[in-house]
């Protein structure tokens, strides 16, 4: 029987559909094992009441969600990683491009340079909260120490409602930096130089091809940056548990801490999955409205 031409095609399309499906199917595994099977489970569990001993578990709705928006510590933590975040991500990517175009030119002692930029990212988040803790600790610490050469008093940075949180972001700022500056530095050095050669012959200054050429090319970098540093944003806990413990007066609560908070320390499991799902919700939109908004702005050749 002769095979016709649209028999043909149609089983060529469904090979490579096949083949497609293969090439994806080791993610899609991954990613429903651990990612879409836990944030189902989360929002059932959401929706039903605390178990105890002799009470067990009772379908609720959306009460918890209810309890969340009326809670005022809620809007406490949500306003402390509205201000970590609106600082520490623009901060930590702006400082991560500038040490990107230092460490990318042709200086004595590069590598050196790399390194040093780098070293903060290589420190566990542990040991970088502990290594900060002596920094900000009262009269011994080494900020305490050199302000008081200048007759400066001597700063509770941890204790105080005013400085505790952005202490936590300072510490954010210089361990993340060196992480972001590595996709800079590889992305700068896939930029042909002949490019910085015609801008030159044009007489376009630094800033003019800082402008108009490098921040257009690295826009993919940029996003892939962005988003990163958006989740990072509400991920932070290693930090809070050696520095503030999210005090003083939930000063410096963020997110994540709380939800660690509400599941293990007070045992309400269906309200941190609430405020789990609220998480997740957000930073997909959040997520979607970058990659829609940036997109018309990314040259990807």
């Amino acid at each position: 029987m002769t095979q016709t031409p649209e028999h043909d095609r149609s089983h060529d399309r469904r090979r490579m559909a096949l083949y497609g499906w293969m090439l994806a199917s080791p993610a899609l595994i991954l990613l429903t094992v651990f990612a879409f099977l836990p944030a189902g489970h989360a929002l059932w569990q959401s929706l039903f009441t605390r178990a105890t001993s002799r009470r067990p578990a009772r379908f609720a709705g959306l009460d918890n969600y209810t309890y969340l928006f009326d809670d005022p510590t809620f809007w406490k933590v949500v306003h402390n990683n509205l201000v970590y975040a609106a600082v520490t991500i623009p901060a930590s990517i702006a400082i991560a491009l500038v040490m990107a175009l230092w460490a990318n030119q042709a200086l004595r002692g590069r590598a050196f340079l790399r390194t040093a930029f780098f070293v903060p990212t290589m420190l566990p988040m542990i040991a970088a909260a502990n290594l900060w803790l002596f920094f900000y600790t009262p009269d011994i610490g080494l900020i305490d120490r050199i302000t008081g050469l200048f007759g400066a008093a001597p700063v509770n940075w941890l204790g105080q409602p005013d400085t505790a949180l952005w202490a936590v972001i300072a510490v954010s700022v210089w361990k993340e930096a060196g992480f972001f500056m590595v996709f800079y530095l590889a992305a700068l050095q896939t930029i042909p130089p002949d490019l910085r050669e015609a801008a030159t012959i044009e007489g376009a200054s630094r800033a003019t091809y800082l402008r108009r050429v490098l921040l257009p090319l690295l826009m993919p970098t940029t996003l892939f940056i962005l988003v990163n540093a958006l989740i990072n944003s509400v991920k932070l806990i290693d930090h809070l548990f050696i520095l503030t413990k999210g005090g003083p007066d939930n000063a410096s609560k963020l997110l994540l801490y709380w939800i660690w908070e509400t599941a293990f320390s007070y045992f309400d499991r269906p309200a941190a999955a609430a405020l789990t799902c609220l998480v997740l919700l957000v930073l997909g939109l959040l997520a979607v409205a970058q990659f829609r908004g940036l997109d018309r702005r990314i040259h990807y050749r």
